[in-house]
Order: C-alpha cells, then structure tokens, then sequence
C-alpha cells in the first residue's frame, strides 16, 4: 500500500490478498473497507459508523469485541495457548459440558475444529463411519461450507469448475416433507439440513417438516444433521433453532457466535451413543487447531452468556420490533418488499430481482446499515443483526430500510424485475 496516503483504497487493501474481489466490490459500489469497531458498529477507515446487519453470518451475535468475550480471551492467554490438540484438555472438557447442558436426553459430546465447514465434515464422516452406510441426504440451494464433505452437501453453483466431488449427496427440496421421506430409504446414512437456511435467503420450513424428517429417519436408522453455524445460539431467540420445530437431531454443527467474536472455534455435537463409531479409530480426525483452548474458554462464555437471564427474551422483543416495522414497510411498498421471514433476529426478505438486491444493499451502504444479499437466492436480503441490538439501533435500520425502499423505484432500470 501506498506510504503517501493515510488511507489505503480498496484496491490497494486488497491487492495482495485478492485484487478480483476489490474489483467486483467496486462494480457493485460496495467499497467499504473495515477500519475500528466496536458493539453493534463497524467503521470504514474514514470513521464513517455502520450498523452491521450481516454480523458476518452470525460470527458477531454479541456484537464486536464484546467485553465477556474480549475478558475471557485475556485471561485465557495467562494460562494457556492454542494447545496440542492430540492431549486432552481441561478446557476444552469444561466447553463441551456446558454445550451438552444445553440439549435434552443425556450426554452430548463435542468434537471442536476451527471452522464450521471442517466440523460439517466430521459429522458427515461420524455419520458414515456409525451406520456403515453412504448415502446423505440434503437440500436444494443448501450451504454447509467449502470443505470436501461440506462442499459436496452443498448448492451446485458453490463448487462450480472444482469437481468431482465426494460422492454420495442427494439433494431434495427443502421443505417439501413428502420428497424428503421418498429420498430417505434404507441405503440413508444421514441427513443434513440448515435449520434455516440462510444462505438460501432465509426460508422457513413448513411446521411439520422437521418432524417427518425426524420420523423418517428414525424408520430406516438413518441420523439427522442440524446445522446451526448461524442459526444457533440464541439466533431465533431460542438456544437452538431445531427447538422451534419441537423435534431434536443425532448431531448439531455450531461455530461462528461460538467463537464470540474474538477466537475461531466450531463444534459438532452429538449423541454419546454415536461415540462407538469411534471405539477402534479414536483419532479418525487430526486438526492442528482443533479445539483451541483460547477458544474453547471463549466458548464456554459464549454458552454462559446465551443462558442469562433476559438475553433470550432481548432477542424475541427486538425480532417482534422488527416485525412490526417489516410490516409497515410491506404496506407501503407492496411491489418492492414482496416476502419478509422471520424467526427471532434472522430475518429475510425478497425484492423483485437481483438488480433491487444488489441496489437496496448500496443504498442501506450509504445510509449507515451492513447487509447483504443471499448468494443461494439472489433477490433476496438477509438481515441479521447483533442479538444485542438495542430498539433504538432496531428504529435506526428500520429507517434506513425506508429511505433505501424509497429511492430504490429512481435506482434500478424499469426492466430489471424480469433479471433474475
């Protein structure tokens, strides 16, 4: 980067890191560059404050640098350091008990990996290895990371000119019960699902979805993934997403606000019974970084923080605020803001085209709000906030959502609803 400028551009930010991204950012006018930041707010290098409404998929649930996790991240470094992930760990075991004190019916135990992608492809090998069978079941228009085993369960556009890949996968529908319960028969190891795929623009599935996934796997023995990188963790204004469809999994995948923010740590979480797969073969997964124990203290925070007193309650207020003022948006501009779901704060709504998704994002840009579009579901927003946001940050994004509707009809070209 230049030495006679204060502040770097975009291109000189990204140059040795990735000049292709530098310039698509700019093609889009979404040239922010990420300087300070602090709660529910990040700062381009010029100072200029946003509210983040994309909290990086989940990753900044408490905002950013959140005082318990920043405090648990400094005493951490007096004692420990990343750790050998081969030796056991007393902070990792203390991790994995609040986790499994989270879920019902018995013992939980938890294999942690720095990445949701990498512990998606320990559940799917867990799976594979504890039925002896091949054959996973996934969704459509799915996300799960851009590991091998990940990629493989994921949306076909992910993995595009990078085949073949591990084979096995068969998509269905997401939602659509009746598919799913043809798809899974006697060959099914497992299914693997985004409990809301977010990725996929925020989609809800039907009330009695999950429950017949759950009853068809349990027909043929087959298990069940929920993935919960960002759904997880207080997200819907439930601990676990799954609770809100009454139904529990065999294996859960978090990460992202595990880490608080502050320390890369992700976890699969399974049944105790499960662990016998492991019986002859207890090191089946070597990861250098597997369940830091930086961030293994972090985590059991997070959990700790997840299970205070109001900080549930928080989350569902500031979603049925929300609620009201997507409602309101919706009267008022009923040919621009066509959808709007919701559960707790993970939020989506869809928009005529792709063209008034890539605008709407710019023009929130400029009026003080982070958010993106959903790569799987192009026309469609996501909107997922801190879930500390504060109803005065709520009425600040509602607001800009309104002056970036109102300007979007003098933005996008008469013709773009047919760009899909």
């Amino acid at each position: 980067m230049s030495e006679n400028k204060s502040i770097p551009s975009l291109e000189e930010v990204c140059r040795f890191v990735s000049p292709s991204r530098a310039t698509a950012f700019r093609a889009i006018g979404f040239p922010l560059v990420q300087g300070r930041r602090e709660g529910t707010r990040l700062f381009d290098l010029e100072g200029h404050p946003f509210i983040n409404c994309r909290s990086s998929g989940g990753v900044f649930n408490f905002g950013h640098k959140a005082p318990f996790a920043v405090e648990a991240l400094r005493k951490a470094l007096d004692e420990y350091d990343v750790g050998d992930w081969l030796v056991p760990s007393a902070a990792r075991g203390i991790a994995a008990e609040k986790l499994s004190d989270t879920l019902p019916g018995g013992d939980w135990i938890s294999f942690f990996v720095p990445g949701g992608g990498e512990a998606v492809d320990v559940a799917l090998k867990l799976s594979r290895l504890y039925t002896g069978r091949v054959k996973v079941v996934c969704s459509e228009a799915g996300y799960h990371g851009h590991t091998g085993f990940a990629l493989s369960a994921g949306d076909p556009s992910l993995s595009k000119g990078i085949g073949p890949l591990v084979p096995g996968f068969e998509r269905v529908e997401f939602g659509n019960a009746e598919a799913f319960e043809k798809a899974i028969d006697a060959d099914t190891a497992v299914v693997i699902l985004e409990t809301i795929p977010a990725t996929a623009g925020m989609i809800m599935a039907p009330e009695d979805f999950y429950p017949r996934v759950r009853a068809a796997c349990d027909r043929v023995g087959a298990l069940l993934i929920c993935d919960e990188v960002q759904a997880g963790l207080g997200r819907t204004g439930k601990i676990w997403a799954f609770e809100n469809w009454g139904i529990c999994p065999d294996i859960i995948i978090t990460g992202k606000g595990l880490s608080g923010g502050v320390y890369p740590i992700s976890a699969c979480t399974y049944r105790s019974e499960l662990d016998v797969a492991l019986k002859d073969w207890p090191f089946f997964h070597p990861s250098s970084f597997g369940g830091a124990e930086l961030g293994a203290v972090v985590a059991a925070a997070v959990i700790d923080e997840v299970r205070k007193p109001g900080f549930l309650e928080h989350v569902r207020e500031m979603g049925e605020v929300f609620q009201a003022g997507f409602d309101n948006l919706a009267k008022k501009y009923p040919d621009l803001l066509l959808e709007f779901r919701r559960k707790g704060l993970m939020m989506g709504y869809d928009l005529p085209s792709p063209v008034h998704a890539y605008t709407i994002m710019r023009l929130l840009l400029e009026r003080g709000v982070l958010s993106v579009l959903s790569n799987n579901r192009p026309f469609s927003m996501q909107m997922m906030p801190a879930l500390v946001i504060s109803r005065e940050e709520v009425d600040f994004v509602l607001d800009a959502l309104d002056g970036a509707f109102a300007a979007l009809p003098d933005e996008v070209p008469a013709d773009a609803a047919n760009i899909q």
